[in-house]
């Protein structure tokens, strides 16, 4: 029989917050396994020394290194990948003679534990068995009396390894967030928070629920004073606005506060496709509001903050970029091509109708669709009169879309098609085509544009005839042309004269 290696997690450091399980686990186990430094003290094992008894084996697997200097031939991740080998032979030595082994671990084993690496090299071989424990972060917020999150808001945990651009990336597209493994990336986490706008509101933690825990403001901490086991958190923000709700403006502060909305047009993919008009609102706004992926797209500028939400909240967006401004701030509504069309500047002007965001100004800022787009990769297929329609029936029933299509196929007019299918549409195009061939003739050319400017960009000419449904999704625009229009060696264009 072999012995069962359990990942023991601890907790954050009082040793009563550790679990019973935990507790059972230390207190039986044959060998009592942790990691230290060269100088031996082992944080874990201070944790668990009221469960330990007399006669259990203790492995003190020492790092080689702990910091990423090292004259070993492979460097740090050599000499680290050598001293886990060696660690895990130590352990099956044990488990081999049907030890049970308990791998101590602070926090979490699983939680930027050292336990994981233990485990992929022998729960393969031996029994294993991970004992969850509270992580740093639920302590940190259990100690500042403020919840992490809340509803609907997203919690985001990041390393402070990570670069500071990326790391502000991150802290401004989110709405709560916990930054771990401080020590000497103090500085550049600090940058980051300042960059995303959030450090007034970070909060740093340091040895949450030990004896000598330290809480302050992020802002005000002596880099030179942070060791590895603190942790900068960015509580709930609903629950901040609520405890500490700003002081109610008189109407004419009010008014005066009043700040504006610009719903800005990014152009169909990278930033040249950016006007340089649409760049300077971006450069200028106090807040960035938008679909995730779009919000992505915009440079991270020091002190703005971002609200990236889902595809189907265009209500909500507005409604939030309206109340941003309505406080004084400049507020960016991104979208991708052109907002005003089948996009966020009719959402923004709905809820203005709708009595949202009074006072605040609102304007639009044009830019490349991705019917104009499309059409400059094949040559000119909108050089006459066309229609832009969206086969999308999530706003509007498929009766009216059949209506104008058939209308516009009638008047023999160039169609550029939105949203042409998606998962859950996959009938309307297809439809589309049958209504169009009412009118035109199967050898009609068909563009099929996807991911214009992307990197997954294909540009294809077909025929109505031969346009395959099944080969369209949502990333894709089309170009339905007229009975003038030609296309002849990948070339397609309109005449300007019947």
């Amino acid at each position: 029989m072999t012995g069962t290696l359990y990942g023991v997690g601890l907790g954050p450091g009082d040793p009563e917050l550790m679990t019973v399980k935990a507790a059972r686990l230390i207190s039986e186990a044959s060998v009592i396994a942790y990691h230290c430094a060269r100088h031996g003290r082992s944080i874990a094992r201070s944790v668990a020394e009221p469960y330990l008894r007399d006669g259990q084996i203790e492995e003190k697997l020492v790092y080689p290194v702990t910091t990423e200097t090292t004259d070993h031939p492979g460097g740090y991740e050599g000499a680290i990948a050598d001293f886990y080998e060696l660690s895990a032979k130590r352990l099956a030595e044990h488990l081999d003679a049907g030890r049970d082994v308990v791998l101590l671990c602070e926090g979490d084993p699983f939680f930027y534990g050292s336990y994981m690496y233990m485990h992929e090299r022998l729960s393969g071989r031996f029994p294993a068995v991970v004992v969850p424990g509270v992580t740093s972060v639920s302590a940190a917020s259990s100690v500042l009396g403020r919840p992490l999150v809340q509803r609907d808001e997203v919690l985001t945990v990041l390393p402070g390894t990570l670069p500071a651009p990326e790391l502000a990336r991150r802290l401004a597209d989110t709405d709560a967030a916990a930054v771990l493994k401080l020590g000497r990336t103090f500085g550049s986490v600090r940058e980051a928070f300042e960059e995303a706008g959030k450090l007034d509101d970070a909060v740093y933690v340091e040895r949450a629920t030990w004896g000598q825990q330290r809480i302050e403001p992020l802002a005000s901490v002596d880099p030179s004073t942070v060791p590895y086991f603190s942790l900068a958190l960015l509580p709930s923000p609903g629950y901040a606005s609520r405890v500490s709700p700003a002081p109610a403006a008189s109407s004419s502060e009010a008014a005066e506060a009043s700040g504006e909305v610009v719903v800005v047009g990014l152009g169909p993919a990278g930033p040249e496709w950016l006007t340089p008009e649409a760049a300077a609102e971006l450069s200028a706004a106090d807040h960035i509001v938008g679909y995730g992926p779009y919000v992505a797209r915009v440079p991270q500028k020091a002190g703005q903050q971002r609200h990236a939400s889902g595809n189907r909240v265009e209500a909500d967006r507005a409604v939030e970029a309206l109340s941003l401004a309505a406080s004084g701030a400049r507020v960016a509504v991104v979208s991708s091509g052109d907002p005003g069309v089948f996009a966020m500047a009719s959402a923004v002007l709905e809820q203005v109708s709708s009595g949202h965001g009074t006072g605040v100004r609102v304007r639009i800022v044009p830019g490349v669709t991705a019917a104009q787009a499309a059409a400059s990769r094949v040559g000119a297929p909108l050089g006459h009169d066309y229609c832009v329609l969206s086969l999308s029936d999530r706003l509007k029933p498929w009766e009216i879309i059949e209506k104008r299509l058939d209308a516009a196929g009638a008047a023999d007019l160039v169609l550029a098609l939105y949203n042409p299918a998606s998962r859950s549409r996959t009938t309307q195009l297809a439809d589309a085509r049958s209504v169009l061939l009412r009118h035109r003739s199967a050898a009609t050319p068909v563009v099929v544009a996807r991911d214009v400017g992307g990197p997954e960009e294909d540009i294809r000419v077909t025929t109505l005839g031969e346009l395959d449904p099944s080969t369209v999704d949502m990333r894709c625009l089309l170009i339905v042309g007229s009975s003038r229009t030609r296309a002849e060696n990948g070339v397609v264009w309109t005449p300007r004269s019947y």
